[in-house]
C-alpha cells in the first residue's frame, strides 16, 4: 500500500491529509483561532466534587470547566493503554517495573458519564450506554475484564479549591468541557513517558519478540526511578543511544513542567503539545510512509528540522510542493473531503450507505441501490453487506465518528452469511487506531458498536448548523409556509393602523405560490379585513417571513 502525507498550511488554517493508495484515509484540521488542546497540561483548581458521579470539575482556564472522573485520577496502567490507543499503537503489552504502586484499574463508564454532562457540571441526558470493558493493553474487541480492586471514592481524594496537575485527554465538544486525566503522558518520537506509572509497555506491532525484549530491557535500564514508558512502533530498530536521548528529553521536560507548576497560579497552562503539522509528523511519519509533502516554505522548514532531529533516515522523503497547482488539487483531495460530508455514500457495486449523525449516536443504513446481482437475492444481499463493511470502517475513520454507532445491514437469511459479515467487520476494525467495540450482528442485521471519540468529527469541524432547518436536515415546504404567511397576515393586520391598502413583502417563492394557488384565500382575507392586500416580492426576506405596512390606496 502506498502511503503519503500532504500538509497544506496557510494563514487561516493547517490541513493534513493521509493518503492510502491515493484515497483520503484521515484528515486533520487546525485553525489558528481554534488550536487543538488534547495533550496540553494545566495547573487546575478543583471547583466541584460530585460524589454521586464519582467525578470532579476542574478549572483550567478554558471557557468550560474540565471533567475528571475517578478512574482518570492516578491510574497508571489505564492511562498507559489510553495514550497508546490515541497515538495509534494498536496493541501494547505492559508489565510493572520494580515496586508498582498503581494496580490495574477496574473497567469504568467514565466516558459515558462525561458524555452526559456539560461544561458547567449539569447533566444533559440519561440515555444508556453500552458498557465498555478494558483488557490489558488491548483496544476493546471481545476483551476480558481486568481484575477489579477497591478504589477510594473521589470525595476522599479531592476537595474543592485543591490544586492539581491535569492533562486534556479529550477535546471540549459541543456543550461539554474537556475530559481530563491526572495520569500524565508526554509523547516523544520513540517513547511515551508516563510519570505517574511504573509500567513499561511495548507495542505489539513490533513483530519480533526478540526486538520487543531488547527494547524493554534497554528502556528498563535507562528509565528514572519513578515513571513508566511506552515503547512506540517507531522505536523498532532504534539504537540504545537514541532511546537514551528520548528518555533524557522526556524526563527533563517533565522536570520543567513541575518547576512551572510551583511558580504558576491555578488555571495556567504548563505544557502545550505540538501543532498539528509536527504532531502528525511525530505520530504518523515512519518508514511505512513513502512521501511527505508540504506546500508552505515556513512549515516545510520546521518539518525538515524536526525530521532531522528525530528521524534523519526519513529526511529524503520530505518534499516541498512549490508548483502552481494547489497541493490538495494535485492529489484530488478536495472532492474527497466534500464527499466525506455527504449523507449518501455510493458503493462500487451500485449499493449505497446513508449516514445520520446525532449528538450521541450515528446510524448507518446499508442499501442495495442499483445493484441487482447475478445469481440469487441472498447472494446480492451478502455481497452488498460485505462491500459495505469496508466502506463503513473507512468512513468512520475518515469522518472521525465516535460514540455509539448502529449499522443496519440488509437482512440476511443465512446464518453463515451473517457470521462472515461480522468476521469481516472485526478484521476491518483492526486497521482503525481508535478503540472500538462491536457486538455480533443480530438476526435483524443490526450491529451495535462504539468508537472512542477523542476530537470533533469532520462534520463538526467543517460545517455549521443550517440556519434554515436548524439541524433537522429538512425545511418546511412552500405550501406550508404560504399557509403560515396567510395566518400571520391575519394576526398582524389587526395591530396595524387603519388604511386603504395592506402591503405584504415576502419571499418570491411564497409570493408566487400565493398568486398561483392562494388567490381565493387572499380574496377571503381581504373581505375579512376590509382592506386590499398587495403582495410584493423581496429576495432579502427568508422563506416563511414577511413584512407588513399600511398605505393609502394611491400608493
Amino acid at each position: 500500500m502506498k502511503r503519503e502525507i500532504a500538509i497544506n498550511a496557510s494563514a487561516l488554517e493547517v490541513r493534513v491529509a493521509l493518503l492510502e493508495d491515493s484515497e483520503l484515509a484521515e484528515f486533520y484540521l487546525e485553525r489558528n483561532r481554534q488550536v487543538g488542546l488534547a495533550g496540553n497540561i494545566y495547573k487546575g483548581k478543583v471547583t466541584r466534587v460530585l460524589p454521586g458521579m464519582q467525578a470532579a470539575f476542574v478549572d483550567i482556564g478554558l471557557e468550560k470547566a474540565g471533567f475528571l472522573h475517578v478512574s482518570d485520577f492516578h491510574d497508571g496502567v489505564s492511562a498507559l493503554n489510553n495514550v497508546a490507543e490515541v497515538l495509534g499503537e494498536e496493541d501494547v503489552e505492559t508489565e510493572p517495573v520494580g515496586e508498582n504502586e498503581f494496580a490495574e484499574a477496574e473497567p469504568s463508564n467514565a466516558d459515558e458519564s462525561a458524555d452526559n454532562v456539560d461544561g458547567n457540571g449539569n447533566g444533559d441526558g440519561n440515555e444508556p450506554r453500552p458498557s465498555r470493558g478494558r483488557r490489558r493493553g488491548g483496544r476493546g474487541r471481545g476483551r476480558s475484564q481486568a481484575p477489579q480492586r477497591s478504589r477510594l471514592p473521589i470525595e476522599q481524594q479531592l476537595r474543592r479549591g485543591q490544586d492539581i496537575i491535569v492533562q486534556i485527554a479529550k477535546e471540549p465538544m459541543g456543550t461539554k468541557g474537556a475530559r481530563l486525566t491526572s495520569s500524565i503522558s508526554l509523547p516523544g518520537r520513540h517513547l511515551v513517558f508516563t510519570p505517574t506509572s511504573n509500567h513499561i509497555g511495548v507495542s505489539r506491532r513490533i513483530a519480533s519478540a526478540e526486538e520487543r525484549a531488547r527494547l524493554r530491557q534497554d528502556v528498563g535500564e535507562l528509565r528514572p526511578p519513578q515513571g513508566g514508558f511506552i515503547v512506540r512502533t517507531a522505536c523498532e530498530g532504534v539504537s540504545r543511544r537514541e532511546i537514551q536521548r528520548d528518555v533524557a528529553f522526556l524526563t527533563k521536560l517533565w522536570s520543567s513542567i513541575l518547576r512551572k507548576n510551583e511558580s504558576m497560579p491555578p488555571a495556567s497552562i504548563l505544557y502545550s503539545d505540538l501543532d498539528v503539522a509536527l504532531r502528525v509528523v511525530r505520530d504518523m511519519f515512519s518508514s511505512e510512509v513513502d512521501r511527505l509533502w508540504c506546500d508552505d516554505p515556513t512549515t516545510y522548514s520546521r518539518v525538515v528540522q524536526f525530521v532531522q532531529n528525530y528521524m534523519p533516515r526519513l529526511r529524503a522523503r520530505v518534499s516541498l510542493h512549490d508548483g502552481p497547482q494547489p497541493l490538495f488539487d494535485r492529489f484530488n483531495i478536495e472532492p474527497q473531503i466534500e464527499r466525506a460530508l455527504d449523507r449518501k455514500v455510493w458503493l462500487k457495486s451500485g449499493g449505497y450507505l446513508i449516514f445520520d449523525q446525532a449528538e450521541a449516536l450515528t446510524a448507518i443504513d446499508v442499501n442495495t441501490g442499483r445493484f441487482v446481482g447475478k445469481r440469487s437475492q441472498d447472494d446480492t444481499i451478502f455481497k452488498t453487506n460485505l462491500e459495505a463493511v469496508e466502506e463503513v470502517v473507512k468512513q468512520l475513520r475518515l469522518r472521525n465518528i465516535g460514540g455509539i454507532i448502529i449499522v443496519d445491514f440488509i437482512d440476511m437469511a443465512r446464518e453463515g452469511d451473517r457470521k462472515k459479515v461480522s468476521d469481516a467487520l472485526a478484521t476491518a476494525l483492526k486497521r482503525d487506531k481508535a478503540r472500538t467495540s462491536a457486538l455480533k450482528i443480530s438476526e435483524l442485521g443490526l450491529v451495535q458498536m462504539t468508537r472512542k471519540r477523542t476530537r470533533e468529527s469532520l462534520e463538526k469541524l467543517l460545517t455549521d448548523t443550517c440556519p434554515r432547518c436548524e439541524g433537522r436536515r429538512v425545511v418546511k415546504s412552500v405550501p406550508t409556509l404560504a399557509a403560515e404567511v396567510l395566518r400571520g397576515i391575519q394576526r398582524e393586520a389587526v395591530s396595524k393602523s387603519a388604511g386603504d391598502m395592506l402591503i405584504v413583502k415576502l419571499n418570491p417563492e411564497v409570493a408566487r405560490y400565493l398568486y398561483d394557488h392562494g388567490a381565493k384565500d387572499l380574496e377571503t382575507l381581504e373581505q375579512r379585513l376590509s382592506t386590499k392586500i398587495v403582495l410584493r416580492s423581496n429576495d432579502t426576506i427568508e422563506l416563511g417571513a414577511f413584512e407588513l405596512a399600511r398605505a393609502p390606496a394611491a400608493a
